[in-house]
């Protein structure tokens, strides 16, 4: 989890800013490209306020630092507050000091961006039920997503992350660049993250893990719908997008950093696991993947997060090779 930093400067511009001033219109993102993904868990609300009502219904705006969510950080899930649907997770929050809760990114396909009515900023809304969420702005240079979503506090609800109905999954096949790009594909998948797990050193560098010594793996987080996207599914991707047969090396990078690996969050996920790689063993596979318990996750540098994205010229090591039966085996 990350929480920006940025200049004096440019936090105060933003503090005079906030949702009240007129910014650079945002272009569509990727994500909206792919269209909204509602649940039958989408929670029920109960009727807004005549406070919500101004806000949502009525396009207005709270005033700076009274919102409940603007200095908020924990780990969840932001729902809209007059629908309940999913807009955005905690890992896209960074603290800008607007007054209002910033966000670099959406859950695929939950916000609508319009023109807004005068004419200068871009108005946000949650896609499923039209509500007013606030406007986005881009060209501020504050995280490097370049994108900030300034939305009401009296829009959303959060929900902690022990209560959300997402998972997490965590895989290591090699260079996460290969694997990330693999599993940023994938329908359900809400966010992809390189990082380092497995190790005893806290807070690893790219530098002190490839040295072999921190016994950390290059792996990758990844935050999916378990009602668009099975955790089976996935699991059966990892297998096939990485030769689970080598030992501590996946191609030309060599080395325990490389190593395959499941870190499994909770029995079902151990399980999936275990049966897939018993399959693969009755097809002749010699699996060397680990089967490890989930532990802490580091995130790597930013410039390691969704690196074939912003590089499409490189090639990648990490491609499909079948392993399973099309109907299931």
């Amino acid at each position: 989890m990350r929480f920006g930093i940025f200049s004096a400067g440019a936090l105060v511009l933003l503090a005079m800013a906030g949702c009240a001033a007129p910014g650079t219109e945002g272009g569509e993102s990727m994500s909206e490209k792919t269209g909204h993904q509602g649940s039958a868990e989408t929670p029920k609300m109960p009727p807004l306020s005549e406070a919500e009502k101004h806000v949502i219904l009525d396009k207005g705006t709270e005033a700076p630092f009274t919102g409940k969510y603007w200095n908020h950080f924990e780990r969840g899930l932001y729902v809209c507050r007059q629908c309940g649907a999913r807009l955005y997770l905690s890992e896209s929050k960074f603290s800008s000091q607007c007054g209002w809760p910033s966000f670099d990114d959406e859950i695929p396909g939950a916000v609508r961006r319009q023109p807004d009515a005068d004419g200068r900023r871009t108005e946000i809304l949650c896609a499923a039920c039209g509500g007013h969420l606030g406007h986005v702005f881009t060209g501020e240079k504050l995280t490097e997503k370049d994108v900030r979503h300034c939305v009401n506090s009296a829009s959303l609800v959060f929900i902690p992350e022990s209560k959300w109905p997402l998972r997490r999954a965590i895989f290591a096949g090699g260079c996460f660049w290969g694997v990330e790009h693999a599993f940023r594909q994938v329908g359900g998948v809400l966010a992809v993250a390189s990082g380092y797990t497995g190790g005893k050193v806290q807070t690893p560098s790219y530098e002190q893990v490839s040295t072999g010594t921190t016994g950390h793996a290059e792996a990758v987080e990844i935050v999916f719908d378990p009602a668009r996207v099975s955790y089976e599914k996935l699991a059966r991707l990892f297998f096939e997008i990485h030769d689970p047969t080598q030992v501590n090396r996946q191609g030309p990078d060599v080395g325990s950093q490389y190593r395959s690996a499941v870190f499994y969050v909770g029995e079902d996920q151990k399980r999936v696991a275990e049966q897939l790689i018993a399959l693969l063993h009755a097809k002749g596979y010699k699996v060397a993947t680990e089967i490890t318990p989930a532990g802490p996750f580091w995130p790597a540098e930013k410039y390691h997060q969704d690196y074939l994205g912003k590089h499409p010229d490189r090639p990648t090591c990490h491609i499909r090779v079948p392993r399973f039966d099309a109907a299931g085996g």
